[in-house]
């Protein structure tokens, strides 16, 4: 195990993820969002070959035991990035950013609710304190008055949190698929069954981009494979919860991106909620490393007939 190293990929991976957004939400005003599915997920597939395959993995990889798991999988991750990247096109990247870390707090419900995963009153204070957080951020939109009120906003507010609601979902699919399944199977399938799906919209829709939006496209699909594979790579080398709390570097880049490339600028509540939510998730963070330690000491006193 090499902890800086699994940081330091996690880290380049939350950076590429961002500069792929950018390009999305760059594009967003000429495609839809499922054409820009179709280039995020199918210029993402060569990259992960190629990435297999340098590692001898080709054979094994993509050997999988539920394709029926994979295409539910499908189905709900493609679902989530379609319902992101419209999000982008109506929304700030920073706030969509922001609203997309109730993400994690979903998971948490949906863990005890559908794998039996006990919850005790630690972590859902904590939850209900993120989702204090994702309130407040939302709060501007929600204050609004009906003759105020942006319409093409307030869909993007329901657009990022039905992503974020179909993203829980997935991993809570994901923790059970890994049991039977290979990381590099998940990675893989998701990719090809997101790319198919989103050929079933071409009669809704797309358009053929101008070449500086389709150079944008392809971009975002091949940095999206690339960032997946140093997302992969960063757990080989440190434990998830030593990595967790960087996920949150992704509000920095947020930040950043949307001010450099889009002008735009934070309102001071949308940073309050920012906190509350990065707080909350830190907590949950916390706890869970807790568990594990405990987890990890119970084994090791345990008797060789556990």
């Amino acid at each position: 195990m090499s902890p800086a190293r699994g940081m330091a990929l996690k880290l380049f991976a939350l950076f590429l993820f961002m500069v792929m957004a950018s390009l999305i939400k760059a594009s967003s005003s000429e495609v839809p969002s499922f054409q820009a599915v179709f280039f995020r997920s199918f210029f993402a597939l060569p990259v992960i070959v190629i990435w297999l395959a340098a590692r001898k993995e080709l054979s094994t990889g993509l050997r999988t035991r539920s394709p029926a798991a994979h295409f539910w999988r499908g189905i709900i991750g493609t679902s989530a990035m379609a319902c992101g990247f419209a999000a982008l096109g109506l929304l700030p990247l920073p706030e969509v950013t922001a609203i997309g870390f109730a993400s994690p707090l979903i998971t948490v419900l949906l863990a005890a609710a559908l794998l039996g995963e006990k919850v005790r009153s630690f972590r859902l204070g904590a939850v209900g304190i993120g989702l204090f957080g994702v309130l407040v951020i939302l709060w501007p939109r929600l204050s609004l008055s009906p003759d105020k009120m942006n319409e093409a906003a307030m869909l993007g507010v329901v657009l990022v949190l039905a992503s974020a609601g179909l993203r829980s979902l997935a991993q809570i699919h994901i923790r059970r698929m890994v049991q039977l399944e290979q990381t590099s199977a998940v990675v893989f399938y998701f990719s090809l069954t997101a790319t198919l799906l989103s050929l079933f919209t071409i009669p809704f829709g797309w358009v053929m981009p101008s070449g500086p939006v389709l150079f944008m496209l392809i971009c975002a699909g091949l940095i999206g494979g690339v960032g997946q594979i140093f997302l992969t790579s960063s757990y080989r080398f440190a434990e998830a919860s030593v990595l967790a709390p960087f996920e949150y570097a992704s509000m920095l880049y947020a930040l950043v991106f949307g001010y450099v490339l889009f002008g735009e600028v934070p309102t001071g509540i949308m940073m309050i909620g920012v906190f509350i939510v990065t707080l909350a998730g830190a907590l949950i963070i916390w706890r869970e490393r807790q568990l594990g330690l405990a987890r990890g000491k119970a084994r090791r006193t345990m008797t060789p007939q556990g």
